[in-house]
């Protein structure tokens, strides 16, 4: 299993910074509540201080959906939507105990967090510009085709797991009750990107481990390291 990002996205956006953790033994019966809430409870304080939109991290994906040719408050990162969410409800909905965590660590850190059962991909992840023939399925069940340019996690069998980069995971490899195996994939753009998303990697493999035990896979991507590969 890989994952790497496409020289155009490196050349369009070279101040992105992605982190990946792979993991296996997860399971559908662990609780997390605890850390749920310590994680949101960060988030929460930060939102008292001011909204979300004011977030450094979340105003870079802003300015980066602008460059893409989308109304970024239309269109917004998935980050940006969970703290939206967060601050208007005060908590969020519990899903999966990996989904919930991963949400909520992702609202501590303003940064897009994304999940995906490694058994519904085929080979890897290729970040990319869609060609427009790929086939995303939402997680309603219906099928959509991703527009030509768009950026997309795409896979050799040509199935969009992401539509417009962290603003819609795709149906087809969302994480479910059966799924054991896991690629988590983070990605930010803010200015002290480079220091917070090596930081969010190793939170997300301690709260992996103190929950399911193992020991998670990471790697950092960056222009100069643009892939990383993953025996899972």
């Amino acid at each position: 299993m890989y994952i790497q990002h496409s020289a155009d996205i490196w050349s369009a956006h070279p101040e992105l910074v992605a982190g990946v953790v792979a993991a296996t033994g997860i399971t559908a019966d662990a609780e997390v509540g605890a850390r749920v809430e310590e994680f949101s409870a960060a988030a929460r304080a930060r939102l008292a201080a001011g909204p979300e939109g004011e977030f450094p991290e979340i105003q870079a994906w802003r300015r980066a959906f602008s460059r893409m040719g989308l109304k970024p408050t239309q269109y917004r990162c998935a980050a940006e939507a969970l703290l939206r969410r967060l601050r208007k409800e005060g908590a969020l909905p519990r899903i999966h105990p990996l989904i919930d965590l991963c949400n909520a660590i992702s609202t501590a850190y303003a940064v897009p967090v994304a999940a995906l059962d490694v058994t519904r991909i085929s080979k890897g992840l290729d970040v990319r510009l869609a060609h427009g023939d790929e086939v995303y399925h939402t997680l309603s069940g219906q099928v959509e085709h991703p527009g030509p340019g768009e950026v997309i996690f795409a896979d050799a069998a040509g199935h969009a797991h992401a539509r417009r980069w962290t603003n819609r995971q795709s149906g087809h490899s969302a994480v479910r009750d059966g799924t054991a195996t896991v690629l988590i994939v983070m990605e930010a753009m803010h200015p002290s990107a480079a220091g917070d998303v090596p930081r969010l990697v190793s939170t997300l493999a301690a709260e992996l481990t103190a929950v399911w035990g193992g020991t998670p896979a990471t790697a950092v991507l960056s222009r100069s390291a643009p892939r990383a590969e993953f025996a899972v």
